[in-house]
This record gives C-alpha cells, structure tokens and sequence, in this order.
C-alpha cells in the first residue's frame, strides 16, 4: 500500500468537514476553550460566527455548555485538546453528557504522543481508557484525511457523545476522499496469514512498515486499522485472528486499559492466541522530535517488527 504524504493534519480535515456540515444543519453549534486556531475549529467560527462559542480555557465549563445547549435537542461539537478533554473535563463529560446521552461530539486533538514537542503535559496517552470506560460514549481514531471527514460523518450519524481522536501533525493519507467508515467496522490493510497487527491512528503507517519489514524474513502480516475502537470489529478480529493465530494490537497510548486489553479480553474469551500489545509502559512520554518518541515507547516500525518476532516465537 502506497503511503502518501498529506498535506494536513487530521484535526484540519475534520474541521473542514465540520464547515461543510453546518451549511446542511442549521442548528449545528461549536464550543471551544481558545485554541481554535490550533484545532482548526476557527473556520467554523469564520464560517457561522453566531453559532460558534469560544468560552476562554475553562474546560470543564465548555463541556457543561455545550451539555446545555444539546439538551434542547441540538447537536453539538466540543473542540480541544484530548488530554484537557477527557481529564480536566471529565466530570461534566460523564454526568452532564454521556449520562443523559446527549448529542455531543468530541473533537479531541493531540492524541497520544502525535503532540511529540509539547511534552508529557499535552500528550493525551490515557484518552482512550477513560472514553472507553463510559457507558454511552462511542470512540473513533481515524488514521488520515479522508478517514478525519468520513468520521465526522459517522459521528454526526451516530446518536449520543462520540469522541474522536485527531493528531497534532500531518503525516501519511491511505483512503480515498468520499470513502465511508462505518461504526463498528474497521479497514483490513493488508492480508496475511502468519500474525495480525491491529492498530489505530497514526501506529497504523507504523504497523504497515512493519509488515514490509518482516516480509523480508517471509513473514506473511495482516495489517487491520480497527478505526472504531467502541464498538470494535468483533468479527474482523475473529476471522483475521483464526487465520493467522497471532496477535499485536499497537497503540499511541498507555498499554494499560487501551484498546489492547480490550482486544485481549475478547480473543481470551473466543480465540486464545499468542498475544502481546505495544504501547507506553505506564510512563509519561517527553518533548521531543515525533519519530524519535514513538521509537524510544517502542512504537516505531522496527520495535513492531521485533515485538511481532518474539509473538510468533510462541506459535
């Protein structure tokens, strides 16, 4: 599969495409805690002013806003950094949203260590634990620009909260523009028959490099970008994991209650197989050059590569 260069990030494609669905939905409001210009929620608010809402950095009063405001019956978008937004937030994100089920979505930036420069304080490596954890919220992670808007889509379909996980900066584009991602489904990226590599994000171009890596050595990787991470794709995983009898589930974020465990919960109850998953080892990442960082937390294409060796050693 061809990796081609984007020429923007997905926090931007998403925006985009949030723009274009305000002229279809006229009740369709944005909130923000002031950094628009840096999740691109900002042309929303060039676009339809009177229906974007910059309320400074108070998170937790953003989230209990927008709650209000989609407790009238209107659908709502709340755009910040991830790591801002699923903890400082958290609370008003549980009781006043996901709670009563409200139509709120979640436009979370800097997901996992894609903030690389801005240190451990930015880099939201527990956001997927604690969305997962609350009932009613629905999680997404696209992988580029097309997957950003096709997202967007499925979460302006999908009734109640849904967050959906963006990265600080422009790295690869695999989909097609206008190609759907359905929730509960994932994208099976390459076949293969020797293990399963199933990602999200920005892991998945590393998980792809990996699979060219090994099939140096003959060893045939099925490739699986589990977008959705709740609901996942139950029954991908199953068949994929019933041909190849192997598993790695690579992820931008702590190992621990990521999408991961979820995943070994679920083979251990159906298909017990060889399994290990890549992500933080319950530390803090640090500031500093992207490509650097995710191959010191073991990330990178050729830590995957090897972890995927000691995998298939256990067959």
């Amino acid at each position: 599969m061809t990796l081609n260069t984007s020429e923007k990030p997905t926090r931007q494609a998403f925006s985009e495409r949030m723009v274009e669905f305000g002229y279809q939905d006229k009740e369709f409001a944005v909130f923000d805690s002031d950094i628009g210009y840096s999740t691109f929620t900002y042309l929303f608010g060039e676009a339809f002013p009177e229906r974007y809402f910059n309320l400074g950095i108070a998170e937790i009063g953003t989230m209990s806003a927008a709650a209000g405001m989609a407790s009238s019956g209107r659908t709502v978008v709340v755009g910040g950094y991830g790591v801002f937004l699923t903890m400082r937030a958290l609370e008003a994100l549980r009781s006043f949203i996901c709670y009563p089920d409200l139509n709120v979505k979640i436009l979370s930036s800097h997901g996992g260590l894609t903030a690389a420069i801005d240190g451990a304080t930015h880099q939201a490596t527990e956001d997927i634990a604690f969305m997962m954890t609350l009932p009613n919220m629905t999680v997404l992670c696209p992988a580029d620009t097309a997957a950003a808007a096709g997202c967007f889509d499925t979460a302006m379909a999908t009734a109640g909260p849904v967050f959906t996980r963006l990265m600080r900066d422009k790295l690869f584009d695999i989909y097609s523009p206008g190609e759907e991602f359905p929730l509960g489904g994932s994208k099976i990226l390459r076949e293969g028959a020797d293990i399963t590599i199933v990602s999200y994000g920005d892991i998945v171009f590393q998980a792809l490099e990996a699979a060219e890596i090994l099939a140096k050595s003959n060893i045939d990787v099925e490739v699986i970008d589990m977008y959705s991470i709740k609901p996942f794709d139950a029954s991908a995983l199953d068949a994929s994991v019933s041909k190849t009898g192997a598993l790695l589930v690579a992820e931008n974020h702590q190992r621990r209650n990521g999408l991961g465990y979820e995943l070994a919960h679920h083979i251990l109850k159906t298909n017990p197989v060889p399994f290990d998953n890549a992500g933080l080892d319950d530390v803090y990442g640090e500031s500093g050059d992207y490509p650097r960082i995710i191959d010191k937390y073991g990330l990178s294409a050729p830590k995957l590569a090897d972890r995927a060796m000691k995998i298939l050693e256990k067959k």
